[in-house]
């Protein structure tokens, strides 16, 4: 019975980590409008090692289309500003000597289109985790079952387990709507 309660914690830590990393993922979708997530991904080369451009400066957002990023050293504007360009995001640094200021240009509707399609994409990736996490605790449950658990107590667990999927799934595909609206609103 132990054993039982063990598999069905863990699956649903494992399952509930699979939402954690989807809404990390959202964050890095960007729906139009600023925000200092958006550069997450940028990694700047520090002395020799890369580093996250937040270690290596401020990053603000003064208004819903604007960043700033202030370095804490001056010297590090052309590696921050360069930084920028290789992560790809689809902005267009303007270094004025002191800081890095970034304009987000408005979303068209293709780029919208697929933004959706790539958060789509990152919640399938989330379904088929949970699915994952159901299947390795469906075969542990099996393994007990061939130890001499009862079958009913297996038998319950396995429903335990779809049940927990289920719930997940719709976690995702709540997400998944809430992010869809925000990203084709204009």
């Amino acid at each position: 019975m132990e054993e039982i309660e063990f598999i069905l914690d863990s699956t649903k830590e494992s399952m509930a980590g699979s939402i954690a990393h989807l809404e990390k993922e959202f964050l890095n979708i960007r729906a139009g409008k600023a925000s200092p997530q958006m550069l997450g991904s940028v990694f700047v080369d520090y002395y020799g090692s890369q580093t996250p451009l937040s270690q290596v400066s401020n990053v603000n957002v003064p208004d819903a289309r604007t960043i700033t990023i202030q370095p804490y050293e001056k010297s590090m504007l052309q590696a921050i500003e360069k930084a920028i360009m290789i992560a790809n995001l689809g902005f267009n640094p303007m270094n004025n000597g002191d800081n890095i200021i970034i304009s987000v240009p408005p979303l068209t509707e293709e780029r919208r289109r697929d933004l959706v399609k790539q958060a789509k994409s990152e919640a399938e990736d989330a379904k088929i985790s949970i699915r994952n996490a159901r299947k390795d605790a469906n075969t542990e449950i099996k393994k007990l079952e061939k130890d001499g658990t009862s079958e009913d107590l297996c038998k319950n667990a396995e429903d335990d387990i779809q049940k927990l999927t289920d719930s997940f799934i719709r976690k995702v595909d709540e997400h998944l709507t809430t992010k869809e609206a925000e990203i084709m609103k204009v």
